[in-house]
């Protein structure tokens, strides 16, 4: 295979890992809203193959409904529910479900084409079989996650629902990376002068990562209702509760108020960090892609900031909260497209 050649398929297999990822993108948007609007215990089984089709007559709705009357949602929440008040919050979970099975498709069968034809490079195939493995573990961790909520308490697990969360978002992140990868110019003729910046860059976007998973915890818990004040929680900085449980560690993780108190601190941190580090590579002047993704980075942190205190104030409404969550995955997007091209000039220098 010729050098012309090979770019071109890498091309193509770029565009198409680019394709997916929109797709994963609005999988992580469309679970937001589901657990927003109280929809994902409402397919109690798990059918990844016939569960294609939703029913379509009245009395296969009706045999749906008297399953999900068996379960505590129904019994200890939705009692007295409708049908139709059924079918509002089962839609929710089930076109949830029907892309990830889309997400399958789009992956799988281009996949295989491509492995055909031999447009896949050697060197790619391990990171396709990553991304396959990436894909199906988010599939089991989404129905681990519906499973904790189908037994007594019908609130699904938090420790369950991040880590579904940041694999659907893994999974985005690393298939992103890929096709960064596969895109980046032969020839890089941009240097760093100082090459510390890559190492800082890996830390943004870790920070990025982490900041996605308190995320998570506060959506698991509900923990943004708790105070809907900003900048004060309540009539103070320092709100009453904060660290009080016994261990100390369960705090983050299952005190409503700590979990919301260290989300906005990560982000206070996240708001002094981000723009220090994307004026400190504007000042480099790299080159100009990376310039323009440094002023990207430091908008879209004002903007999901805006969201977060916007999110806050309103209560968690399903538009904010959705949107919110989907500004986080699009401020880690701009970061891991800034540590990547660091990471070639680096190697490049």
């Amino acid at each position: 295979m010729t050098n012309s050649n090979l770019q071109q398929n890498n091309k193509m297999v770029a565009y198409w890992l680019i394709a997916v990822s929109v797709v994963v993108f609005c999988m992580i948007i469309l679970g937001g809203v589901t657990r927003l609007t109280v929809s994902g215990l409402s397919m109690v089984d798990w059918k990844p193959l016939m569960g294609i089709f939703p029913p379509t007559s009245e009395i296969e709705w009706m045999e749906v409904f008297e399953r999900y009357k068996q379960f505590p949602e129904y019994q200890k929440v939705n009692i007295g529910m409708t049908l139709e008040g059924f079918k509002s919050i089962f839609y929710f979970e089930y076109f949830h479900r029907l892309l990830g099975r889309l997400i399958g498709l789009v992956f799988i069968v281009p996949l295989i084409i491509f492995w055909i034809r031999g447009t896949i490079a050697k060197p790619l195939i391990p990171k396709m079989l990553i991304l396959f493995v990436l894909g199906g573990l988010q599939g089991v961790l989404g129905w681990f996650m519906v499973k904790s909520g189908l037994v007594d308490n019908p609130r699904v697990s938090q420790y369950r629902l991040t880590a579904h969360l940041m694999a659907a978002v893994l999974l985005y992140g690393y298939m992103l990376w890929v096709a960064f990868t596969l895109l980046t110019p032969e020839k890089i003729t941009a240097r760093l002068s100082d090459l510390r910046i890559a190492r800082w860059s890996v830390i943004v976007s870790s920070l990025i990562l982490f900041m996605i998973a308190t995320g998570g915890f506060v959506a698991g818990t509900k923990a943004g209702l708790v105070y809907n004040t900003f900048p004060l929680m309540g009539d103070s900085f320092i709100p009453p509760g904060l660290y009080e449980m016994q261990p100390f560690w369960m705090n983050w993780f299952e005190n409503m108020v700590t979990i919301q108190f260290n989300h906005r601190i990560f982000a206070y941190l996240l708001l002094l960090i981000i723009p220090a580090f994307a004026v400190y590579l504007i000042k480099q002047d790299i080159n100009r892609e990376i310039t323009i993704a440094s002023y990207a980075l430091i908008a879209m942190l004002l903007i999901q900031v805006g969201l977060g205190i916007a999110t806050i104030l309103y209560h968690v409404p399903v538009t904010l909260g959705a949107s919110h969550q989907g500004g986080a995955v699009i401020l880690l997007t701009i970061s891991l497209f800034i540590t990547q091209r660091l990471r070639s000039i680096q190697k490049s220098s």
